[in-house]
This record gives C-alpha cells, structure tokens and sequence, in this order.
C-alpha cells in the first residue's frame, strides 16, 4: 500500500476535476482543487502538497507560467502535467517549463495514479533524473530526443531511442537482457525472441559504424554495456 498522498489538481473544467478529486480521495488521497492558474499558483506555492497536478489551458494564469512561477520561488513540488496538448513540442515545452511529468488527455486514471506515485518517491529520495546523458562523444537530450555524436545527428526509432536512453543511463555497467526486457519493452517474462539481438545491432550500426573507439559493446553471457572506449 503506498502512503497517502497530498495532491492540488489545477484544472479548470470542473467535471474533469471532479472525477480527479473523487477517484484521488477513493484511492485513499487527500485531493484539493484550484479551479484557475492564480488560484493554483497561490495555493501550490503557500501550502506542502507532495505533487501537483496541472493542466496547461488555465484562465487568469496559464499552466506553463504558473510551474516557471513556481520554479522562480524555489517551490520544487513534483508537477505532473495533464493536457490535450499531446504533440512532442508540447510536451517539451512542458518539461523545460519545470514540468516532471506528461500526460495527456485522454488519459486512464490507473496510469496517472502510478506516475504520481513515483514522482512522490522521487520527492522523498531526493533524486531527480538527468536530462542529457553523454558517452565519449555520444550525446542523448531526453528532453528533445535528438541523439548527436561527435555534433552530428543520429535519427533514432522511438524503440531504438528507449533503448538507448536505458544503456546510457547506466553507462560502464552491464545491463542484462531481463533488465532491457522489462524497462524497455515492459515484458515481465522471455518471450524467446531475438528481439534485443536486432534492436542492439540497428543501434550499434547507427552510432559506432564511422566512429571510434565503439561504444556498445556486448559482453558475452551477461549483457550489454556502453562505455567509453575499450578499457
């Protein structure tokens, strides 16, 4: 059972806010709503909730203004943005604005529920995620999703791009094929493929063939490691 959460929800339609407010409170949350930006922002910034919960069309004081406003007064609760805005320059904007998380509308409550549940732990550990990771000359932005080596651009598939963040993220550590198959795939079981053989070749043709030292290595009967270079 995870602890109960302190939850403002930031939403100017008042029967998406309802059923926000209902489905938090049944979850065993205790959920408060501020129905336009300045109301949001006020109470966002004078009281301690442990996430945020804010749509981006708001009247008085529009939901990317209120989190920089936020931000600027050092306020640093975990802000998950909820939106119809669902392009990828929405989402970024979003996130460079202060933003933690992104969902959009529509959306299933069970998904929601989990994302402000590990932005909560996230608050409590302290931690907060890089936003670019970097290998020798590799460069991955998580915000943008643009990969570069040595300045130049590499286009990644959406798969190959997760694939990728994950190997970097643990960069000089062997990453097994279970931990790629469940934080990559979402699998919880082998489905006995070679799924991960050709996604690691694809990715390995994309961002060592040209270039020394190769990063990607495979190490035989555990894994898989980027590192830079051959040490």
């Amino acid at each position: 059972m995870s602890s109960i959460m302190r939850i403002l929800i930031i939403e100017d339609d008042s029967e998406a806010a309802n059923y926000l407010v209902k489905a938090l409170r049944e979850s065993g949350h205790v959920a408060d709503h501020a129905a336009d930006g300045l109301e949001g922002y006020e109470k966002a910034r004078d009281s301690t909730y442990d996430v945020l919960i804010v749509d981006r069309m708001l009247p008085k004081l529009d939901g990317l203004s209120l989190i920089g406003g936020l931000r600027a007064q050092k306020v640093e609760t975990p802000v998950l943005i909820l939106s119809a805005l669902g392009q990828v320059d929405d989402r970024v904007k979003g996130l460079r604005a202060g933003g933690d998380d992104y969902l959009t509308k529509p959306y299933a409550f069970s998904e929601l529920l989990a994302r402000i549940e590990v932005l909560s732990r996230r608050k409590l550990s302290g931690a907060s995620e890089e936003t670019i990771y970097r290998v020798g000359g590799l460069e991955l932005d998580r915000l943008s999703h643009k990969l570069t080596r040595n300045g130049k651009e590499i286009v990644l598939q959406p798969r190959e791009f997760r694939l990728l963040e994950y190997l970097m993220k643990h960069a000089g550590q062997v990453v097994t094929r279970t931990m790629l198959l469940e934080n990559v795939w979402d699998y919880h079981f082998d489905p006995q493929t070679n799924v991960i053989d050709v996604h690691i070749s694809r990715l390995r043709a994309k961002i060592d063939k040209g270039f020394e030292p190769q990063l990607l290595q495979t190490i035989r009967g555990a894994g898989y490691m980027i590192r830079d270079g051959h040490r």
